[in-house]
């Protein structure tokens, strides 16, 4: 017969301002136990947390014919923890040219995650 540890795993909770202190148990690869939460985004958030960490990305890119050298910019969306170093690092090498507008996508797709990289803010073209 198999015997299987139980693992306790804790997670500070970011769903909401209330920051509640999240446990997950888990037993051979399943969670089957979430404690903490005060409302159902914390659930939520834990097992998210848990089984697939994911994080939204702000930097800057390079910009070219502007009044400023960097453009700030954001992922549309959060990508896989384990590829925000990957992103970061493509974005560092990534130049784009004034005028940029709020909400313009500056990379599609960055490195195939199906995820946009956008501007953050209006960068006029240079006068």
């Amino acid at each position: 017969m198999t015997k299987f540890t139980e693992t306790t795993t804790e997670y500070l909770c970011i769903g909401c301002p209330l920051g509640c202190r999240l446990e997950v148990d888990e037993v051979a690869g399943d969670i089957v136990e979430v404690r903490g939460f005060a409302c159902k985004l914390g659930e939520e958030y834990a097992r998210q947390e848990h089984t697939d960490p994911r994080r939204m990305v702000t930097t800057t890119v390079g910009v070219r014919g502007g009044p400023w050298a960097r453009l700030p910019v954001k992922t549309s969306r959060a990508v896989p923890k384990g590829q925000v170093r990957a992103i970061c690092k493509a974005l560092r090498a990534t130049q784009t040219a004034a005028p940029v507008r709020l909400g313009q996508v500056i990379v599609a797709n960055i490195l195939n995650t199906g995820v946009d990289i956008i501007a953050t803010r209006d960068m006029p073209g240079a006068a």
